[in-house]
């Protein structure tokens, strides 16, 4: 099976039973499974029957609405988005002009309109070779374009009248279970809608393309996404967007059930400092970190979790040089949210605003340990 990037189709017939099952009450159920067969019930009692299912279907019909609202209210956010790739890449290669269509969702900040999609749908184009397709049917062009690779995420500024912003949730809320719904246009087919929960978070370690996304924390659904619907909104039950569509996993190419989306939360992290700066500037502690410990060692070592980042070396002249951290420390709290892996832990960091100064707890000689670390510039660390 292959990670793939995608560029949102039928129900399964579990979910729709399940949906059912959700919205018709139980007594309902019960009544159901207890009534006389047909050959069994008098012309009267059929009658009686067929009321009694137009008002459960009435019932069922009403709370179904609620999809059909979200859809009307995102709708109109939803864009298609063309590419035509340059005869060269961004290393000055040679290679076959090609095309790659996708989807994106247009936001408002700060009285500008942006349209939020993935950066490897828009990579290697030119701006005249960005087609932006509207809800309405218009074409724009965006009159700019920042991206980051490390995450997968661009932003495009567009004009026009009438523009309509989409409304954004937090997924730091998502629980798995949520029900989610997909919106996009796969294979070519705009702004089609499916339907799914959220199956797992915190998706690290998928191989995407060359390797080139380092910063990963997918959510992941079973909603179907398929090739065109990257970029597109994964939106709540109230209509927010909390994700951006980005890959699947398939043998076949299309949608197998295992979908991928970046967090709107760890999106727009990105997307703001693109808008307002023009480039991404990450924090860093300056640790590194031993890839091989697990939950397995974390229970061995007496941690309250099983789980956390095991430090196995201190980069000369960093924060964490200067908070005292030491190799063999165990971090499992980074401020108030608790550390899962190594990834995890790297994310965390990235994502804090350089000079942030953060609550870190570590575990060390059996009991743990509270450090304040105050982050420093990757960048700066980097060029060193």
């Amino acid at each position: 099976m292959m990670i793939r990037r995608v560029d949102t189709g039928a129900r399964r017939l579990a979910a729709v039973l399940l949906l059912i099952s959700l919205f018709v009450p139980l007594g309902s159920q019960i009544a159901a499974a207890e009534a006389p067969s047909s050959s069994a019930v008098s012309p009267e009692a059929r009658e009686r029957l067929y009321g009694e299912i137009a008002a459960e279907v009435a019932e069922l019909e009403r709370k179904g609405n609620l999809l059909k609202k979200v859809v009307q209210l995102v709708k109109p956010t939803v864009v298609h988005i063309e590419a035509k790739k340059a005869a060269t890449d961004s290393h000055g290669l040679s290679r076959r002009p090609s095309e790659e269509a996708g989807s994106g969702v247009v936001i408002e900040r700060n009285e500008k309109f942006y349209v939020l999609t993935n950066r490897h749908v828009i990579r290697d184009s030119a701006l005249p070779q960005i087609k932006v397709r509207l809800a309405d049917g218009r074409t724009l062009y965006p009159k700019k374009v920042l991206t980051d690779q490390a995450t997968d995420v661009a932003i495009m500024e567009v004009a026009a009248s009438g523009l309509v912003g989409a409304r954004l949730g937090d997924s730091d809320n998502l629980e798995i279970g949520d029900f989610v719904l997909a919106v996009g246009s796969p294979f070519g087919l705009s702004h089609s809608v499916t339907y799914g929960i959220i199956s797992a978070k915190g998706r690290r370690d998928l191989k995407l393309g060359t390797g080139e996304v380092k910063y990963q924390d997918f959510l992941q659904t079973d909603a179907a996404i398929n090739p065109g619907n990257s970029g597109g909104p994964l939106l709540n039950l109230r209509g927010e967007v909390v994700g951006i569509n980005t890959a699947i996993a398939s043998s076949s190419g299309g949608s197998e059930g295992i979908g991928f989306a970046i967090p709107i939360n760890m999106f727009m992290r990105v997307a703001t400092q693109l808008a307002d700066r023009g480039n991404v500037v990450r924090a860093y502690l300056g640790v590194q970190l031993d890839r091989r410990f697990g939950a397995a060692k974390a229970v061995e070592l007496g941690l309250p979790y099983p789980s956390g980042a095991l430090v196995s070396g201190i980069t000369a002249k960093s924060p964490a040089e200067s908070a005292e951290l030491q190799v063999g420390d165990v971090i499992y709290r980074l401020d108030d949210v608790q550390v899962e892996d190594d990834d995890h832990l790297v994310n965390l960091v990235s994502l804090k605003p350089v000079g942030k100064e953060i609550e870190i707890v570590v575990y060390r000689s059996g009991k743990p340990i509270v450090l304040k670390v105050r982050v420093g510039d990757r960048g700066d660390f980097e060029r060193q």
